[in-house]
């Protein structure tokens, strides 16, 4: 098997990074992509740096086992599959499951840092940063933390002021600079998605052939 193509994804938090990604995966057959979310990849709670309040902090790079995200991104570029367990946040009535990935021609790893941590960054072909004005990252983020990670209005808002949005401004924000795309989210990026996979598509054919 060929090295995969392998595109890092990145962008502030309810930017539209999964959403972006779905679209992109349906004009692909399941073979032929890879998704590899760092949100698989946060370290335990009981080791999550906590904020003078004494809360979590899930916005910084600390929180992220970088380690075993890079090892796995590594042997999914040389072929080989990958195996972890679903991280569920807080909600700990949840049963995690067992994710398997499995390599494809092209590797698409989403995620906060995935441009952030140089040596990911330097696993990737092209870079994507997916941008959207801010009281629509908000929005968005209030309805997937009560929808997947269990918690209230007060929680996020708080969250969202004390760690988000620091955390964007001063690690994340300045990525765009070195992005190769810059996809802008605030209505939708239909257009950004044809265009890509096309692209994709083009090199699929070449590599078949």
């Amino acid at each position: 098997m060929n090295r995969p193509y392998t595109i890092g994804i990145t962008g502030g938090s309810g930017s539209g990074k999964t959403h972006f990604i779905n679209k992109l995966s349906a004009h692909l057959k399941p073979n032929e992509l890879c998704l590899v979310s760092m949100d698989h990849y946060y370290k335990p709670i009981n080791q999550q740096p906590l904020d003078k309040q004494g809360i979590q902090n899930f916005d910084l790079p600390e929180s992220i086992d970088r380690k075993a995200f890079k090892t796995d991104i590594v042997k999914l570029k040389q072929g080989q599959q990958v195996t972890i367990k679903e991280y569920t946040f807080n909600q700990s009535g949840i049963e995690p499951q067992i994710l398997n990935f499995q390599p494809a021609p092209i590797l698409v790893i989403e995620g906060l840092f995935v441009q952030y941590f140089e040596e990911i960054e330097e696993e990737l072909d092209l870079k994507i940063f997916i941008e959207a004005k801010d009281h629509l990252k908000l929005s968005r983020r209030i309805k997937r933390d009560k929808e997947e990670r269990g918690y209230d209005l007060e929680d996020v808002l708080y969250r969202y002021e004390n760690h988000t949005m620091p955390v964007y401004e001063r690690l994340i924000a300045p990525l765009q600079h070195n992005a190769d795309l810059v996809i802008p989210n605030n209505s939708n990026f239909e257009a950004a998605i044809e265009v890509l996979a096309g692209f994709f598509r083009l090199r699929l054919d070449s590599v078949a052939n």
